[in-house]
């Protein structure tokens, strides 16, 4: 598994490694006991290719996560860079959003993974927080948000987003809008430039 301090991979390693993890997200997301030699046949990479990038599957697994939570951190700079900082922030928690009904589409994966392992808590952690204070900043400096509000407060006050679940019977798109605009609205009351 590529570690932080490794060398930056070749970009043609970068393609199979990004190749895997968007099958495995996939495969992982249809079943937890997903084969992972089906994963690289369907990533198109070979074995050693695979195992060298992801030696067993809670490799893969927990990477699977931290690549899904890097690519949802990394969409806060892209928005900012075209929408201003309100509708950036809205959007950013819809993306959040999908990205916590991924999440519980790969719930028994990860806790398969993570029965040995330990948490998944401070996987992650740090470019959501990243993130997050990122837009805060933004959307503080712009006069849309009340001011104060740190990224510890924004993250206990989204984390019924974990709460929905994403059952057939249930429509968590409608219920994680209305959740979200309920937080949009708190973040804009007393905003100095909220009219």
């Amino acid at each position: 598994m590529q570690q932080p301090n490794d060398p930056p991979l070749r970009s043609d390693a970068q393609r199979n490694r990004e190749r895997i993890l968007e099958v495995a997200l996939t495969e992982l997301t249809r079943s937890a006991d997903a084969p992972l030699s089906a994963i690289a046949k369907k990533a198109g990479v070979g074995q050693g290719t695979f195992y060298r990038n992801f030696p067993n599957r809670e490799a893969l697994v927990l990477e699977v996560y931290r690549y899904e939570m890097q690519q949802v951190a990394d969409a806060a700079a892209q928005l900012l860079e075209t929408r201003p900082p309100d509708q950036a922030l809205r959007e950013w928690m819809s993306r959040l959003a999908q990205y916590a009904m991924a999440k519980a589409g790969l719930a028994d994966a990860m806790r398969k993974a993570t029965c040995s392992q330990g948490s998944l808590a401070g996987l992650g952690h740090a470019p959501l927080t990243s993130a997050v204070t990122l837009l805060l900043r933004a959307n503080e400096e712009a006069g849309t948000i009340r001011p104060g509000v740190t990224p510890d407060d924004f993250l206990l006050a989204i984390a019924g987003l974990w709460q929905l679940g994403a059952r057939a019977d249930d429509d968590w798109q409608l219920r994680a809008t209305r959740l979200l605009d309920l937080v949009m609205a708190g973040l804009r009351a007393g905003a100095p430039g909220h009219s």
